[in-house]
């Protein structure tokens, strides 16, 4: 037998030149049925990747709105934190079991968005300072002034019952905190008071979060939006220990200092507030001074905009001001809450789940609510759908109302604790004149900005939460009956039954 061998193109057979060789298609790509099987393989991949990422498990969600002008986003990062600090660690899952993942929320063109914003900001008869709240002055025996329940609820009603901004009523003096000092040095309160367009504000206690800045800016928003950042001594140590700060001079320690530099990180402002001179002991509630008295901090600001730490923004403040508070025509806008609809729900909740450990405070609060007007939420409360908010990012347009509704609502949560979910549809529907609140999905909520677990404890965190609860230890609340109770006509027809004197 003659020996066979493989030709290559181009080789010569028996002197001969060797044909031209062609070539074919790959058997793999004969297939069409394979050629379907491996794209459509492909797509499922790319799909299961997007959805893994992305925290709000929708397909391809961006985590900030699509600019009109690709250059009207800021395309550099605002700033690189060291490894160390684990600022992107430890992002929550929604907080719905089944999240929508429809667009809840559209935001307007951006330059037209920063322009009218810019407008309303400049002009300074917006809002009328004729009907701007005015304030008590003085000093009480606590920041908020330790008024009692009757007290504080005289101030509900501000001049006249149906008051607008613009009823030109001279309104009476409410106490609105402040009643003693707030540590804030004068060079932070001089930029405080200087910011005139939106001031975001956030506050980080006991270093109990990390700071994390917002994405998605406009080129433009640093023009008129202003970023303050509350810290107290153990924040400002985790912070330098990071070398995110530089440390304090001994000169800077007295709060008074009005020299040297700002302390920034990124876009934040960072104000540092002296442990020793904070009005409350509980972290929690000296958190709350700035989350509900912005309009008192920023006296000149026009919108404000409250992050809590937990959260990072990936929506630019100014689109959100416009969306949610100016084209909706609100005083305030707030996200609903995930889960509960009504305050006692969440009163329930906040004791099951030792949200505050006081039952017995939590119960007082309730019983006081109950007696002096709280009702459950009912059709009759339209177009509010529930009576409890997510208050981990507050929208602001300062003004009579919604000036009015965040020192009646600061009052309560000095008087019971701060879980300020409890006391707001209390200060919401009993207050005149009345404050138009947005309370948009909680889908919207995880459109704009990531939530991220709190900072973890060493061992031993129980004593340290504890000390934020004002050395109060947690107990079981006790199943006791609904007679003699104020709440029992608020029960009842929370469960939809009537109320029987004979019972």
């Amino acid at each position: 037998m003659g020996e066979r061998r493989s030709l290559c193109v181009g080789e010569a057979v028996d002197g001969e030149e060797a044909p031209g060789v062609s070539w074919k298609t790959p058997l793999v790509f004969q297939s069409k049925l394979l050629c379907l099987s491996l794209l459509y393989l492909a797509t499922s991949l790319l799909i299961s990747l997007d959805v893994t990422i992305s925290h709000t498990g929708c397909l391809f969600r961006f985590p900030y709105p699509l600019y009109t002008d690709l250059h009207s986003r800021l395309s550099e990062p605002l700033f690189s934190y060291p490894t160390a600090y684990g600022e992107h660690k430890h992002a929550l899952p929604s907080s719905s079991s089944s999240p929508s993942c429809d667009s809840p929320v559209l935001f307007p063109d951006y330059l037209a968005a920063f322009a009218e914003i810019q407008s309303l900001s400049r002009n300074s008869s917006y809002p009328s300072p004729a009907v701007r709240v005015r304030y008590m002055s003085g000093t009480r025996t606590s920041f908020a002034g330790n008024f009692t329940t009757q007290e504080r609820k005289s101030y509900f009603t501000l001049g006249n019952s149906g008051g607008g901004d613009d009823d030109g009523t001279a309104p009476p003096e409410v106490p609105c905190g402040f009643f003693r000092e707030f540590p804030v040095r004068l060079s932070d309160k001089a930029a405080m008071e200087s910011c005139k367009g939106v001031a975001v504000a956030s506050a980080i206690f006991s270093d109990h979060d990390k700071l994390r800045q917002p994405m998605g800016l406009g080129v433009k928003t640093l023009e008129t939006v202003c970023f303050f950042v509350f810290v107290d001594d153990a924040t400002l140590r985790a912070l330098t220990a990071h070398h995110l700060l530089r440390p304090l001079e001994p000169a800077e320690e007295e709060h008074e200092a009005t020299d040297g530099e700002p302390n920034k990180i990124g876009v934040w402002r960072v104000v540092r507030l002296p442990t020793a001179a904070l009005p409350y002991a509980n972290p929690a509630m000296n958190g709350v001074v700035p989350k509900h008295l912005l309009h008192r901090l920023f006296p000149s600001a026009k919108f404000s905009l409250w992050v809590d730490a937990k959260m990072q923004l990936t929506a630019d403040p100014l689109l959100l001001i416009h969306s949610l508070l100016v084209a909706a025509g609100a005083d305030m806008a707030v996200s609903r809450h995930p889960l509960s609809v009504h305050t006692m729900e969440e009163a329930v909740a906040t004791a099951r789940w030792r949200k505050w450990p006081d039952v017995d405070g939590l119960r007082a609060q309730m019983e006081a609510y109950c007696e002096n007007g709280l009702q459950p939420w009912s059709p009759a409360k339209l177009p509010y759908t529930t009576d409890v908010p997510d208050t981990a990012i507050i929208l602001r347009r300062h003004g009579r109302r919604s000036d009015l509704f965040s020192c009646l609502l600061f009052n309560e949560l000095e008087a019971f604790n701060p879980r300020d979910q409890l006391a707001f549809a209390y200060v919401r529907d009993l207050m005149r004149p009345q404050v138009r609140i947005h309370m948009f999905p909680a889908a919207v909520l995880e459109q704009i900005a990531v939530e991220y677990r709190h900072n973890l404890k060493p061992a031993g965190g129980g004593a340290i939460a504890a000390v934020e609860h004002g050395g109060l230890k947690p107990r079981r609340a006790s199943s006791r009956g609904l007679r003699g109770s104020s709440c029992k006509g608020y029960l009842l027809k929370m469960w939809g039954e009537e109320a029987n004197d004979g019972e």
